[in-house]
């Protein structure tokens, strides 16, 4: 028995998608594997920059609330300017936009790598200037995740773009294994004296310099790869609209379609959920555990690896058979479960201490508990994640693919910046609370999408 994924929005008529409709791109599967490698290049340079940020902010002898800031920053930019990148995709086409956002955030990050030396030129205000500026121009352009997830609904079929979906959010997986370790070995002491010496004066070889100089040419390589091999796809547009919308007009819409704003509400809960993990993990683990950031590098990477396996394989392969918005609300129940049981883990710790199970001596049981609680944490994820982003696909005509995806990953962003100083507060109050919160906020999401999967099965 055949299931609907969604209904019609009113951003454009999804409409039925003809069989032998011709590919959008001469040949498809080396299309996605293009725009998935761009994909993932890009993400390997935004990770470069993530273990500096801390200790760039501090080198300047401020406040640590500048490091959240610096962060949000980042994550508004990208809620503003992703709905209207997408929306430009729509009209121009996903290569220009994809291309120019990624130079775009190459000069972002060059900007970003100079900060220090605004500082010692002009002083903190300026440096803290510059920090902000590139960081704000590198989140807004980090907004082309719309233009790519739209790329990849051109070229797919509907029946196959749930696994084609999970391999862009494995390549976001990756480009997190991969960037916080390359942005570590670029900022070891032994590096940046190698650098000094072959640099030229006017090209600072500092810790923070060097991964944001990388992160740069990480952008102009993704440039480079995708304006030798990525081709633009051809789209039907005969149902484009002609007027003009604002992004805020585009949430409207969105929120006034009953088949987009069950997807727009759940982007944002997940994003603010979620964000109690991102940013309060580490803390956590040192703080239960007394890991250092060595040991929290570690536990991201499992997190990262099995997000790749997850998002790339098995989402794919279960989209086949089970429909997706039963796999929101799965997911979405791992995912709460998961947020509830990481705060346990150290009261297992504290329960039986380090307790080894045989083999290393660092195989104790509160670590099995918090592997096993990640190993939750990133399927639930994964489920959720793709299984959200197939949706947005079928809501919304192949002209608006763009729009549709730009509305969604805005207001991801927008929960990435809500959620990331309201966990942190939270956290000084009780410990366990940001994880709690969070999972009490998938509640809505998993019931939500629960009711509509059953009324979907039985109708």
């Amino acid at each position: 028995m055949t299931h609907p994924e969604a209904g019609t929005a009113s951003l454009g008529p999804a409409g039925g998608e003809p069989t032998d409709r011709p590919p959008a791109v001469s040949n498809p599967r080396r299309a996605l594997a293009v725009v998935i490698g761009v994909v993932f290049i890009d993400l390997v340079g935004f990770g470069i920059v993530i273990p500096i940020l801390p200790f760039y902010v501090r080198s300047f002898g401020v406040s640590d609330a500048f490091i959240g800031l610096l962060a949000a920053s980042y994550s508004l930019a990208q809620f503003l300017a992703a709905p209207t990148l997408g929306r430009i995709s729509d009209r121009i086409g996903r290569r220009p936009v994809l291309l120019a956002s990624l130079a775009t955030a190459g000069v972002a990050w060059v900007t970003f790598g100079y900060a220090g030396e605004s500082g010692a030129r002009f002083g903190t205000t300026a440096a803290l200037a510059t920090l902000f500026a590139s960081r704000t121009l590198a989140g807004a352009m980090g907004g082309n995740i719309a233009a790519a997830q739209a790329y990849v609904a051109d070229i797919t079929p509907r029946d196959r773009r749930a696994g084609a979906l999970g391999l862009v959010g494995a390549s976001f997986a990756l480009g997190f294994v991969f960037g916080p370790a390359i942005g570590g070995l670029l900022a070891a002491d032994p590096v940046v004296a190698r650098a000094d010496a072959l640099f030229p004066a006017f090209i600072p070889a500092t810790p923070y310099s060097l991964p944001s100089f990388a992160a740069a040419g990480m952008s102009f390589l993704a440039v480079g790869v995708g304006g030798l091999f990525l081709e633009e796809p051809t789209r039907d547009r005969s149902d484009e609209p002609t007027a003009r919308t604002t992004a805020i007009g585009q949430f409207r819409g969105a929120l006034a379609s009953a088949a987009l704003r069950p997807l727009t509400v759940a982007y944002f809960l997940v994003a603010v959920a979620f964000a109690g993990v991102q940013v309060m993990f580490i803390p956590y683990v040192a703080d239960a555990f007394g890991y250092d950031a060595t040991a929290a590098a570690f536990l991201l990477t499992y997190v990262g690896v099995l997000g790749a396996v997850n998002q790339g394989v098995l989402v794919g392969r279960l989209s086949r058979i089970v429909p997706s918005r039963t796999l929101v609300a799965v997911g979405s129940v791992i995912l709460g479960g998961a947020l509830v049981a990481i705060p346990t883990t150290g009261l297992v710790d504290r329960a039986v201490g380090g307790v080894a199970l045989g083999g290393p001596a660092w195989l104790t049981l509160p670590l099995v508990a918090l592997l096993v609680a990640l190993a939750m944490l990133s399927l639930g994820n994964a489920l959720v994640n793709v299984s959200l982003a197939t949706l947005v696909s079928a809501s919304a005509g192949d002209a608006e693919q763009g729009a549709a995806f730009g509305v969604t990953q805005g207001a991801s962003s927008l929960g990435r910046t809500v959620g990331p100083p309201l966990m942190a507060v939270l956290y000084t109050v009780a410990v366990a609370s940001p994880f709690l919160i969070g999972a009490v906020l998938l509640v809505p999401v998993a019931v939500a999408f629960a009711r509509r999967s059953a009324a979907e099965t039985t109708a």
